[in-house]
């Protein structure tokens, strides 16, 4: 079997290549992002990996069907950017991996918070220029907060878990709640209304696409905090910015931002960016932007790696396959 990686970075690398020590698949790493233009560079390929922010669309599925390609594995949970309906009815079943690390995600929304609310950021660029001011650095307790969950997968449960341990009231929203009483679920106007924190934590569908816009961010308190570890169309990043700029939230952190193709995983210092509501995201005082990094653990991209190739020789041996995406 011969896989294709596209938009592959030297850490996917060292890991699929770790992984393959048990598989011996011939495996060839490209570091364009597969989209229209880069497809023909799967000729002869049995699979293509593509990552989160290739373009998996009919005209792309066409190309790699006349190429030869069998199958679609993801080396990730989402797969919004893929159109797997289409993939089906052209006979190339698509496959992902649909948990890897939900630490590694939880974890990095609580590290965003943290320098959110404790303003780390500006404290570590005082202190490297020998400014020990603490004049504007007041922070807040996260201990008796109301952290609002909205998803309650996998990464969802365990940031409840996590806030918990911060001493925090946890309330949940989800359209397809948990069956666990240890998790209060209420409605999304009422988590919005009451949460001092409003972590995302939810795939992105049709239906939920700018679930965060200028209504919903009225509707929460101005001192709330909105963090955002999953999609980035998740949020109208107009709407957040105007927000953060009416001072009608008391922070953002986003490791996601929904026009990140092109420019996360990328080294943009020489250049710059074009797009001004991300460069006004970043210059805002109150909020983070990290560059989709969430997953970036030794432990998930070892899952990650493994389980890609797991999924390939489900595939190869003719066997029912697990994470198939129908």
């Amino acid at each position: 079997m011969k896989i294709v990686l596209f938009d592959t970075k030297n850490y996917d690398k060292k890991h699929f290549d770790a992984a393959n020590m048990d598989y011996g698949f011939e495996i060839v790493y490209l570091e364009p992002a597969l989209n229209a233009h880069s497809a023909v560079m799967a000729k002869g390929a049995d699979v293509v990996c593509p990552f989160v922010n290739c373009t998996v669309d009919r005209t792309v599925i066409d190309i790699l069907s006349q190429e030869g390609v069998r199958l679609i594995a993801m080396r990730s949970a989402g797969f919004n950017n893929v159109d797997y309906q289409y993939a089906n009815e052209k006979g190339i079943p698509v496959v992902r991996v649909p948990a890897y690390s939900p630490h590694a995600v939880a974890e990095h929304s609580f590290a965003l918070l943290l320098a959110l609310v404790r303003k780390l950021t500006h404290a570590y660029v005082r202190t490297r220029e020998f400014n020990f001011s603490l004049s504007g650095l007041v922070g807040m307790d996260l201990y008796g907060k109301t952290f609002g969950v909205v998803g309650t997968g996998k990464i969802g449960r365990v940031a409840i878990g996590i806030a918990k341990g911060f001493g925090m009231k946890v309330l949940a929203y989800d359209p397809y709640p948990a069956k666990d009483p240890d998790v209060q679920y209420t409605d999304l106007d009422t988590l919005l209304r009451e949460a001092d924190v409003v972590s995302l934590y939810c795939p992105l569908t049709k239906e939920n696409r700018h679930m965060i816009n200028a209504a919903t961010i009225d509707a929460m308190k101005d001192t709330a905090f909105l963090i955002n570890t999953s999609r980035g169309a998740l949020i109208d990043s107009e709407a957040l910015v105007e927000a953060l700029k009416e001072k009608k939230l008391g922070g953002a952190a986003l490791d996601v931002y929904e026009e990140e193709a092109g420019i996360f995983y990328t080294d943009q210092s020489s250049e710059g960016i074009e797009d001004d509501t991300l460069a006004r995201l970043i210059s805002m005082p109150n909020a983070i932007i990290t560059s989709h990094q969430g997953y970036l653990t030794e432990e998930a991209l070892s899952a990650i790696s493994g389980t890609t190739l797991a999924n390939v020789k489900e595939f190869e041996e003719g066997k029912t396959l697990t994470h198939q995406v129908k």
